[in-house]
């Protein structure tokens, strides 16, 4: 097949609602730097958008959308693309030895190669490696790091890259992105409510049959709060139970991968999937990452009614509704508290159960 009986591919047609990391991308692939960090969690759509500048930087069109080139990139499997992930808890030192060596090759068609880390905010003992190698890359090679966040070990290595935003998507567009993927109006709100601004949380529970059922959960938690910590803890065990088998639609989808991953071993002459208990481990890691997210998107969703209660009481003049509005404001504070302690907290439920106790004493 020649280039030009190839389907044109629009390198970022698959980033959703990141107009402006886009636009970076696009205005940087002529003339790039050394090293980018893509700022946002997983599914953001900074790994998508890091294949299409890999296409348009590896190109001979600068990201034509038509060649061999753009098409391997785009899927992963030109030889001057490289994506590293890591192999345990962390990016590990042995990770990091072979980022370093692939570093040092030279391209084996393009100008230059393509290399991506992912997880690049578990670098942690790894991180001074990552540090000297960005530094002083051994050849012609563009990085693109994928962090969550710049966590205090990324500091010095965020300094020496270009950072690329990938904030949550704005939930009017996910909720259009959505119905035009054929979601019915009613579920793509719930879904874009409750998945944080995150395409690629929002496409997994697109399956979930309860995930309206959650959102109508947390949305009632302002008139079942009665100030009585027995009730608190009762409605946190409720929310806490309906956040557990919020997972169940990425483990099965994990099953699916594993059952794929070891056909594909066994077509290739392999008894058993080489290295099946690493991706288990990692399954398990994003299961409980998932679930995490999944209480921070229903205190989301909590968040917003407490603002919306603000925004219509806030309008009133009575001093009796002023108190209100700022009781509800408090509110939206204590939620976002509980949020963002909610990573390094392993007592979930004592963080849930204190913060519908708090806001049961607020007068909202």
């Amino acid at each position: 097949m020649n280039d030009t009986d190839l389907p044109v591919a629009s390198l970022f047609d698959q980033v959703v609602g990141q107009e402006a990391a886009v636009a970076a991308l696009r205005g940087a692939a002529a003339q790039p730097a050394h090293a980018y960090l893509f700022r946002g969690p997983a599914g953001n759509g900074g790994l998508v958008a890091a294949h299409g500048f890999a296409a348009a930087l590896l190109c001979p069109d600068g990201g034509c959308g038509v060649c061999a080139t753009c098409h391997r990139a785009l899927a992963g499997t030109d030889p001057d693309l490289h994506v590293v992930r890591r192999s345990g808890a962390a990016v590990t030192v042995d990770d990091m030895r072979g980022l370093v060596g692939l570093a040092a090759r030279h391209p084996l068609q393009a100008a230059r190669q393509v290399i991506i880390l992912t997880d690049a905010h578990l670098t942690r003992q790894a991180a001074p490696a990552l540090l000297k190698t960005l530094e002083e890359p051994p050849g012609p090679s563009v990085f693109v790091l994928l962090a969550d966040d710049i966590t205090p070990d990324m500091a010095t290595i965020a300094s020496r890259c270009v950072i690329v935003p990938f904030p949550p998507v704005p939930r009017p567009t996910l909720v259009s992105w959505l119905a035009e993927r054929g979601v019915p109006p009613e579920m793509a709100a719930v879904v874009a409510e409750s998945s944080g601004g995150n395409p690629g949380r929002a496409q997994i529970m697109v399956e979930d049959p309860e995930v309206e059922e959650r959102a109508a959960l947390w949305s009632s938690v302002p008139d079942r709060l009665t100030g009585s910590g027995a009730d608190a803890a009762a409605l946190a065990a409720q929310l806490l139970e309906l956040t557990d088998r919020a997972v169940a639609p990425l483990r099965a989808a994990h099953a699916s991968e594993i059952d794929r991953l070891t056909d594909e071993a066994k077509e290739m002459g392999q008894r058993a999937l080489p290295g099946r208990k690493d991706i288990v481990d990692q399954h398990n890691r994003e299961e409980r990452r998932w679930r995490t997210d999944s209480l921070r998107a229903g205190l989301g969703v909590l968040a917003r009614v407490y603002r919306d209660r603000a925004v219509a009481r806030g309008g009133d003049r009575s001093a009796n509704d002023d108190l209100h509005a700022r009781a509800a404001l408090q509110a939206v504070g204590l939620i976002t508290d509980a949020a963002r302690a909610l990573p390094q907290n392993p007592q979930e439920s004592l963080l849930i159960q204190s913060l519908l106790v708090r806001l049961g004493a607020l007068a909202v």
